[in-house]
């Protein structure tokens, strides 16, 4: 007996003996089903660690229970049997990031599916790690034009912010971000557009979309369809994160879109039922919050400047806003843009409720010039959608009320725009100065959209170094400039010759 204490003894001295780097830590699969598996012997193994399986497979670490690990594949293709081998690899998944991956369409792996060749990649990084603390950030202050009038007027969204797009299905979401991708050609902003649980025909159609209005040269597109497994449809957003982030510390600015997060958290749940976690609130697990708020939380503008915008987007149902992973989405954002069926339905397009709508950033990331032209624009229109009510049941209004009514009418003109086309913020100060010094109280409500786009395009012909380019430098709309304007917008009214009488 003492004898074979002896030699255990002698045996665990060898072993301590050995270098660190020789030693491997191994399991044995003992279950297999629905691209997870559990594995017994890798006690020491962490969570979100890679593992490399004997017949070439790999996988990542989901759930850590007594006697063994709940790993979930990476691969569908490769088969994992009963009695394999799996070793721990001390590392967690990692994604190719680079500056070579603008104008590329990858997966969730980092392999590419755009049919371009091999991907280059200056580095690889984990999908998550420490995010940068509060000392490191700087606030939101520079304004990230989208070229949509009613977000950029209405609910302005800043460099380094957290905006949710929120709304029922086919209700514009997807087209809002396109048009603000769109815009952002030239104005060093590098696009990351995440796809979760979208169908291949989408993904094609928006490639050749952004090819062609030369935008594709500037985005990152990730995508991990619906068809492919939900561990890919679970890692995609911090995929698409971790290249935002790379680019952040290139110094650049970066834009992350999450389309959409609803698919997300089904995704996610999907894993947590295979993994017999306990449902809470609506059937999600209960850390479906962390889950998305460790996501947005990377989102943010750096003190040297740089920043990651995160524009999230989640469907809901019948407009119910209070459903649990909505109000999730709200609780860490920095505001949300509504899309309203009943206004998409009405013709408005975008189809953005002002009323629903916010930026908690708000008027810090609006130039002057915005500011200035639309500082009662959104009680305006509040005034003219409860006088419409009353208009709708023959209720008989005063003068005041019916100036209101037209005014509002007017707004709400304004604010609709077709899709891929996209305005500058000067463009749009000059649409809202007519607004606001009432220039359009004579125009007939079918001839807004052409009056307004016209006198833009006169005063950027006619007085591009006067008023156009004074505006565009400085930001903002001064006494003189306003007093131009003003005679520049009478000029205008006196020429403008409306599209029913020239054929157009």
């Amino acid at each position: 007996m003492e004898k074979n204490i002896n030699l255990v003894s002698l045996f665990e001295q060898s072993l301590r003996d050995l270098p660190e780097e020789k030693l491997e830590e191994i399991g044995i699969v003992v279950q297999v089903g629905d691209n997870i598996c559990r594995v017994h012997g890798l006690t020491n193994a962490v969570y979100h660690e890679l593992i490399d399986f004997e017949g070439g497979n790999q996988g990542i670490v989901m759930q850590l229970d007594e006697d063994t690990v709940s790993i979930f594949l990476l691969h569908s293709t490769i088969p994992v049997n009963e009695r394999e081998v799996a070793k721990r690899t001390g590392s967690v998944f990692k994604t190719p990031v680079g500056m070579h991956l603008l104008g590329r369409v990858i997966n969730a792996m980092g392999e590419p599916i755009d049919g371009l060749g091999e991907l280059k990649a200056d580095d690889r990084w984990p999908i998550e790690w420490e995010i940068p603390g509060i000392i490191e950030r700087s606030p939101v202050n520079q304004s990230l034009e989208t070229g949509t009038m009613a977000v950029d007027v209405l609910v302005p969204i800043g460099r380094g912010q957290r905006e949710l797009i929120i709304g029922n299905r086919n209700t514009g979401k997807t087209s809002l971000v396109i048009d603000t991708i769109l815009h952002q050609r030239g104005k060093n902003m590098l696009c990351i557009y995440v796809a979760i649980g979208q169908r291949q025909a989408n993904i094609a159609r928006m490639v050749r979309l952004l090819q062609e209005n030369g935008a594709l040269e500037y985005t990152v597109i990730i995508s991990a369809e619906a068809s492919e497994a939900v561990l890919n449809q679970y890692l995609v957003p911090y995929v698409g994160c971790t290249i935002g982030e790379y680019f952040r510390a290139q110094g650049k600015d970066a834009l992350v879109i999450y389309d959409d997060l609803t698919n997300h958290a089904v995704a996610y749940r999907e894993m947590s039922l295979l993994l017999r976690r306990a449902p809470g609130r609506e059937a999600y697990p209960g850390d479906v919050f962390y889950l998305h708020s460790r996501l947005l939380e990377r989102a943010g503008k750096l003190a040297d400047g740089s920043s990651l915008t995160a524009l999230p987007i989640v469907q809901i149902q019948s407009d119910d806003i209070t459903a649990y992973i909505p109000t999730n989405l709200m609780s860490i954002t920095d505001g949300h843009i509504f899309l309203d069926t009943q206004l998409f339905n009405q013709g408005v397009r975008p189809a953005v409720n002002a009323e629903n709508s916010v930026s908690r950033v708000g008027g810090a990331a609006q130039t002057k010039a915005i500011k200035k032209m639309s500082k009662s624009l959104r009680l305006e229109l509040a005034q003219y959608h409860e006088l419409l009510d009353f208009a709708q049941f023959g209720t008989e209004l005063d003068d005041v009320a019916k100036r209101r009514l037209a005014r509002g009418e007017r707004a709400m003109e304004i604010l609709k725009q077709p899709q891929y086309v996209t305005y500058s913020f000067v463009d749009q100060a000059l649409m809202l100065f007519l607004l606001r010094y009432d220039f359009l109280e004579e125009v007939k409500i079918p001839q807004i959209h052409a009056f307004t786009t016209q006198f833009v395009s006169y005063v950027k012909s006619v007085y591009q170094d006067d008023i156009y380019a004074v505006i565009l430098e400085s930001q903002d709309l001064s006494d003189e400039i306003l007093e131009k304007l003003r005679t520049v917008a009478k000029e205008f009214s006196k020429l403008f010759v409306a599209p029913e009488t020239n054929g157009l």
